[in-house]
């Protein structure tokens, strides 16, 4: 059995392992980084501590948002270091069985099967389990 934090982005479904999250928090103003990669959303101050935000939208090559909604930050950790994903609402905690698991659909774009693990069978939809380390490598 797994555990995931669940998201969205668009009309998709992602979730993280529980244990590389660290808070889930609203829209938190953030610092352009000119010069960086699109998919950085920016520096964000996390109560005193600078965290660079990744536009999963962007990472992904989704369509921008274009409601005006602001998006969602799920903190994560990724080798020691404190890391913000921009995504568009934040779901619950799942646990799922190992046994649901399969590789990513062919339906993806080729840009979502590269950060994408795999992904679960739901009763109502599909759960695709991003790799965050590679979803945050935007060098």
């Amino acid at each position: 059995m797994t555990q995931l934090a669940t998201f969205t982005l668009a009309d998709h479904l992602f979730g993280v392992e529980v244990s590389r999250v660290q808070e889930v928090l609203r829209y938190q103003p953030s610092t352009k980084v000119y010069l960086a990669s699109p998919a950085i959303g920016g520096l964000m101050n996390l109560r005193g501590q600078v965290v660079t935000s990744v536009d999963l939208r962007r990472r992904l090559e989704l369509e921008p948002r274009s409601d005006g909604s602001e998006p969602m930050n799920v903190v994560v950790r990724v080798d020691g270091e404190v890391l913000s994903l921009l995504v568009d609402a934040i779901g619950d905690v799942v646990t799922v069985s190992d046994d649901l698991f399969e590789s990513p659909p062919e339906t993806l774009s080729a840009k979502e099967r590269e950060l994408i693990v795999g992904a679960y069978k739901l009763e109502d939809r599909l759960l695709l389990a991003l790799d965050i380390d590679r979803a945050v490598d935007v060098t």
